[in-house]
């Protein structure tokens, strides 16, 4: 017959049991964490739109990096009337680009981001010369036209291709939580509807849209916006990328799903390729960056019944080529 164990043997295994539904409700929660890392981006790219963006015919050979066509499209079809009314966008129709960048990540050396002026003269195929935003909408919003112009005019082989339309640029902004921006001097543009004090200060999607879109509050017209639309990229790309983001659950989903549906890129982008494109653009928010724009040499080019600006094309040669070389090192922002 067994005899009873002392009160005092009983009690020790109770402590070993406690620690093992700890490290069971632990490792529980760590799996919960790593499903949620990996099957909300997967959920996220599931949605996105995928378009054939990629010109047929003789193409630049490929690099040993990898470069990104950035465009913001300006597009108010698929917006609402109460969306068109919240960011202030009108109610004009066609297909334009309201930013132009192109990005390469290396397969060493710092990330560039270049901003390509939308009113930049170039020779559009089958069009002759025009501003470039104009192959844009005249492919119908296609984007293959617009990638062949900037890779004949560049000599760069375009990778892949991402397209963020208004509702979605504003979605994004907002699900990071606004972003801080560091203002030199106040802007005030009633047509970007905009009337931001000096100093730093937090900015809401609506806000960080007109402020990027704007192009007479500083006297620099396009220039002046391709400054602020690379600052925001960067910004951008570092807080959601950010610990803060993994962190935060919440965070994380809406970083991940919101702005999605106004999202587009290349059919041949993997979700991998994406990533990249994300590590890039965190690049080019601190040392790791370059960003700069396209070499100007004539900023009063007539073409049709406007004017553009005309690049410096010894410069703009340079730039590129070192680009293809790989030899992004030597460059510096501007």
């Amino acid at each position: 017959m067994s005899q009873p164990q002392p009160m005092d043997q009983r009690y020790a295994r109770r402590p070993k049991k406690r620690k093992n539904w700890f490290l069971r409700t632990v490792g529980l929660l760590v799996l919960l964490f790593v499903l949620m890392l990996v099957g909300v981006p997967l959920y996220a790219w599931s949605r996105i739109d995928k378009v054939e963006a990629m010109p047929t015919g003789t193409r630049p050979a490929a690099t040993s990096g990898t470069t990104y066509l950035m465009v913001g499209s300006d597009g108010r079809e698929d917006l609402s009337r109460a969306e068109r009314a919240r960011l202030h966008t009108g109610k004009a129709s066609g297909s334009r680009t309201d930013s132009i960048m192109l990005m390469h990540v290396p397969e060493s050396g710092p990330t560039v981001l270049v901003s390509i002026p939308r009113d930049s003269v170039v020779t559009v195929p089958g069009y002759g010369k025009q501003k470039v935003n104009a192959a844009f909408a005249l492919g119908k919003g296609n984007p293959a036209l617009l990638v062949k112009t900037l890779e004949t005019k560049t000599g760069l082989r375009i990778d892949h291709y991402v397209e963020i339309g208004f509702s979605g640029f504003a979605s994004v902004i907002d699900s990071v939580g606004g972003i801080n921006m560091c203002l030199p001097k106040a802007l005030d543009d009633p047509k970007a509807h905009i009337n931001l004090k000096a100093g730093c200060q937090d900015l809401n999607g609506v806000t960080a849209l007109g402020y990027v879109r704007s192009r007479h509050a500083d006297g620099k017209n396009d220039f002046g916006r391709v400054e602020r639309q690379r600052q925001m990229v960067g910004a951008v790309g570092k807080k959601a990328t950010s610990p803060s983001t993994f962190l935060n659950p919440v965070r994380y989903f809406n970083v991940a799903t919101k702005g999605v549906d106004a999202l587009t890129v290349d059919k041949d982008m993997s979700l991998f390729d994406f990533i990249k494109f994300a590590q890039g653009m965190r690049a080019v928010s601190g040392s790791g960056g370059i960003t700069l724009t396209v070499p100007i040499g004539d900023d009063s080019v007539r073409v049709g019944s406007g004017i553009g600006v005309g690049w410096d094309e010894a410069k703009a040669k340079a730039l590129f080529t070192a680009i293809k070389s790989g030899k992004t090192s030597g460059l510096k922002s501007s």
